[in-house]
């Protein structure tokens, strides 16, 4: 490929099957304009003709396949915003993570508590662990300790997803934010 012509992807897969490209012998039309029923292909596709609209398979699965007759361009816009709006309502999920040492002081865990506090406000999941470094493997109670307390104070906020867990040399607790109706 020759780097200076600009790449272009291939013709887009169409989402639905539309006039000539529906390949059964009957179809169940829904529609405005048209009765409720199964037709024959021929005469599903001479409707749409007659209306100077498209035949466009909604369900291939069922049986007979449902097809509309609509104007397939404004379908097709109308189809993707709606999956846009879709998408933009998917709640996203975040995780932010929050280190301590098994030597961690009180100063650094209040400052590391307020700031996981406001991330569980802003629905944000928090993932704290303690990193046991070297031989400081030794102090697990320690880091245990430190979980149990920063989970004790974070109950109003959130709530762990599961107990304590030891993954290699971390000590991992994940808590979720507690949803606004519940406690």
């Amino acid at each position: 490929m020759n780097p200076r012509t600009p790449f272009r992807k291939g013709k887009e897969e169409e989402l639905f099957r539309i006039n000539e490209k529906i390949r059964v012998s009957q179809v169940r039309l829904v529609g405005e304009n048209v009765e409720v029923g199964v037709y024959d292909i021929k005469d599903a596709l001479s409707i749409a003709q007659e209306q100077g609209l498209d035949l466009v398979e909604i369900n291939a699965k069922s049986d007979p396949p449902i097809c509309r007759i609509v104007d397939y361009s404004k379908f097709k816009y109308e189809h993707k915003k709606k999956q846009k709006e879709m998408k933009a309502k998917a709640q996203k999920t975040i995780v932010k993570e929050i280190r301590f040492g098994p030597n961690t002081d009180d100063h650094d865990f209040n400052f590391k508590l307020k700031h996981a506090e406001s991330f569980l406000k802003e629905g944000s999941k928090v993932r704290a662990y303690v990193q046991f470094v070297g031989r400081t493997i030794v102090f697990k109670e320690r880091g245990e300790q430190i979980l149990k307390k920063f989970i004790e104070q974070l109950a109003d906020f959130g709530k762990p997803e599961h107990a304590l867990q030891m993954e290699g040399k971390k000590m991992i607790v994940i808590i979720a934010p507690v949803v606004k109706g519940k406690k």
